[in-house]
């Protein structure tokens, strides 16, 4: 035993002689070289958004001399089509903004690199203190950050508190549950001229989707990642809600696209949205003269709402040391204490270092002007991660499912049958 032990010693030593262990060698900028990386944004082009990210840009730069940042700014719909075009052509972006609900595939398939093999851990641990763990973990697969999150968001419950009174609802007292939210919505129905209740869930993703379905209980992915549950009972019955809703006339049936420009003139009580909307809706009350008011996203019965997020994480894709390390030092800064102050005061995301909010240098004179933020901190203690399906049909899954509980809940359809009949063809396409 001695023996063996002794002979484990001096292979280990022999190992460390000969270089065969060594520790690892993180990439770096070489001294005195400048350089260059491209970012592609969706937020880069946008009115709402694009100002404040080319604010981030610019402040980076101001302390950053030895890298610049180019901006290419890639419409949503076209982001993971170009970035792939792009890899394809071996000309991939250095940092790319992608949304949470592909991670599984850009890990797979885009070769996104894991920032532990850029940043040494104490710096990788450094930056995390402090970050929302359920933020965090977003862009995790395997114990790996791929995606550091970035732009982000939760459902909020908007609400028209001149509609309320006009209805004689009390606008102190917002519905708390979806029973409650039906009531409401048809007393509005009932005795005023505007839309009840609207839920912008039948978009072009399916997070407000995920949301109601695990707030009720359910789940659209196994926790092994092998097998669709939207075709479950908790499943249909969130989608029958919502169903329940239309066909009582309590929900509005305009489309997600139509129903924007209702609300802005303040036509709708009610609006389960984003809360990146908060600063389009607060300007579009003030030049429309409506009281807008804000709640936390209503639950079913006695259950706790498990909110999903929107929004984005970074990813890096760049394959030259010189770069990564430029976009990793990139990355650091946009997810600062001083990124998301701007993030969230130019273009109205969750600031995922909740600390700031109670610091007079960050964000707390804001934060007490705009209190709606406290309602998405709190439902981030409670957040569940927008599930990315897996394998290279993760986009088909995700469209069957819109398109499922889309002709649920306009029509009327038996929604256990659609959902049901949805979950099989999903599973089809999994791995």
């Amino acid at each position: 035993m001695m023996r063996r032990l002794i002979g484990v010693v001096i292979s280990v030593f022999a190992l460390l002689l000969t270089g065969s262990v060594v520790a690892q060698d993180f990439p770096s900028i070489p001294e005195g070289e400048t350089v260059t990386i491209r970012f592609y944004s969706y937020n880069l082009g946008n009115a709402t958004f694009g100002p404040g990210t080319e604010r981030l840009i610019a402040e980076f730069m101001e302390t950053h001399p030895n890298i610049i940042v180019e901006g290419v700014a890639v419409p949503s719909p076209d982001m993971t089509a170009r970035v792939q075009a792009d890899i394809a052509a071996g000309t991939p972006p250095d940092v790319a903004q992608l949304v949470f609900d592909g991670l599984d595939f850009f890990v797979n398939n885009f070769q996104a690199v894991p920032l532990e093999n850029i940043a040494p851990p104490e710096e990788l641990n450094a930056h995390f203190e402090g970050f929302s763990p359920n933020g965090l973990r977003l862009g995790q697969l395997n114990d790996q950050t791929y995606g550091l999150a970035f732009t982000f968001s939760t459902p909020v419950f908007f609400y028209n508190a001149d509609i309320f009174r006009a209805a004689g609802l009390d606008p102190e007292n917002p519905p708390t549950t979806w029973e409650e939210v039906r009531e409401a919505a048809l007393t509005i129905v009932n005795n005023t001229d505007y839309e009840g209740v609207h839920i912008a869930g039948l978009s072009s993703f399916d997070w407000v989707i995920q949301s109601l379905i695990k707030s009720n209980g359910g789940d659209v992915l196994s926790d092994d990642r092998s097998t669709i549950r939207f075709g479950e009972p908790e499943a249909i019955e969130a989608i029958g809600m919502w169903q329940d809703l239309v066909m009582s006339g309590a929900h509005s049936r305009l489309t997600d696209g139509d129903v924007v420009e209702a609300v802005f003139t303040g036509q709708v009580g009610m609006y389960l949205q984003t809360s990146a909307l908060y600063f389009g809706l607060s300007n579009a009350a003030r030049d429309n003269g409506w009281d807008l008011r804000a709640a936390p996203m209503p639950q079913f019965g006695e259950k706790a709402t498990v909110p999903v997020n929107s929004g984005s994480a970074l990813y890096i894709f760049s394959n030259d040391p010189a770069r990564q390390r430029a976009a990793w030092e990139f990355l650091r800064f946009v997810t600062s204490e001083r990124g998301y102050t701007i993030i969230a005061t130019e273009l109205g995301y969750l600031p995922l270092r909740p600390a700031i909010v109670e610091q007079p240098e960050y964000l707390q004179e804001w934060a007490e002007a705009n209190p709606y933020v406290y309602i998405n901190l709190e439902q981030l203690s409670r957040l569940d991660a927008w599930d990315s399906y897996p394998g290279s049909n993760w986009r088909q899954i995700e469209n069957i499912l819109l398109e499922a509980v889309e002709v649920a809940v306009t029509s009327d359809a038996d929604v256990a049958t659609v959902m049901t009949d949805a979950a099989a063809r999903a599973q089809a396409l999994m791995p």
